[in-house]
């Protein structure tokens, strides 16, 4: 699955310092430091929102970014009466960045919210899918949960969809659904009555929720988790989902360079490698999170 995201926040940069940002980057050494392929310091915090179902907050260096999960009973659509339902939005707060406000942030959320989505749930034919809709299911063609998925970026300082991801991740991590009892059967018109525990739950499946890792071309090398002022030097972006079990759940570019199909290859190939790494870290992260919450 591939698709474009077009929407990108720009920051004025001087011909002296795109040259300065190029060059380091050319001799793997980006202004911050870090190596190309090296992330910003991470932190996760789980549980953040006491009302929600399942909730994080990550901070990848200055991008600061909270999702949150809530789980509402639904019906099944008639196309698909053997699975669940899940619903992404994503909000780009005007405090994070002033060009969020007005219709450049709406467009950018909605972007946004689409590409995790697909990340999240694969291809029309569900191939990819990083959530099983099936296990959502209560009863077939009459009641099953509805994961309403929210994001929140506080604070942008480049790799959003990285961040969102990865909180994403950590929210569904988080996540307890009432365990349900449902009434006797009833005519094929009718809705069974329900009832939904107040004492005992079951944590949410994250084996196959995939996160995202963006390479962002700048010159003729590409990086990860670019800062907004190495974003407005970008030729191209691609964002690789990638789950656990190292297979590609989406792809999404933005950027008007186009790509040869050898360096969207490497591009795979590196992300792969990347995610490796990556997807232990956050998840050591998140487990030290929960143990927090819990002792809390």
């Amino acid at each position: 699955m591939y698709f474009c995201l077009d929407s990108v926040v720009m920051v004025a940069c001087s011909v002296g310092e795109q040259h300065f940002l190029k060059g380091g980057i050319a001799q793997e050494l980006r202004t911050d430091g870090r190596k190309r392929l090296t992330y910003r310091r991470t932190y996760v915090e789980t549980g953040v929102i006491p009302q929600a179902n399942g909730s994080a907050r990550v901070r990848i260096g200055g991008t600061d970014v909270i999702a949150s999960v809530k789980a509402e009973i639904g019906r099944p659509s008639s196309l698909q009466p053997d699975k669940g339902k899940v619903a992404v939005f994503v909000d780009c707060s005007p405090t994070a960045e002033p060009t969020f406000g007005g219709r450049g942030g709406e467009e950018l959320s909605s972007e946004l919210a689409l590409a995790l989505q697909r990340c999240l749930l694969g291809g029309t034919s569900g191939a990819g899918a990083g959530i099983n809709l099936s296990s959502l299911l209560i009863q077939e063609g009459k009641v099953c949960w509805d994961l309403y998925i929210d994001g929140l970026v506080i604070s942008s300082d480049g790799n959003l969809l990285d961040a969102l991801s990865a909180a994403i991740k950590a929210a569904l991590t988080n996540t307890a659904i009432p365990k349900v009892q449902v009434s006797a059967e009833v005519a094929d018109d009718e809705q069974p009555e329900i009832d939904i525990s107040d004492e005992e739950y079951r944590q949410f499946d994250t084996s196959s929720v995939p996160i995202i890792v963006t390479l962002t071309k700048v010159g003729n090398h590409y990086i990860v988790d670019a800062t907004e002022e190495e974003e407005s030097q970008m030729s191209s972006a691609m964002s690789i989902s990638v789950n656990r079990a190292g297979h590609i759940c989406g792809l999404t570019k933005r950027g008007g360079s186009g790509l040869d199909p050898s360096v969207i290859l490497d591009m795979i190939s590196v992300a792969k490698h990347v995610s490796e790494t990556l997807m232990n870290k956050l998840d050591s992260k998140i487990a030290a999170a929960e143990a927090c919450e819990d002792e809390s």
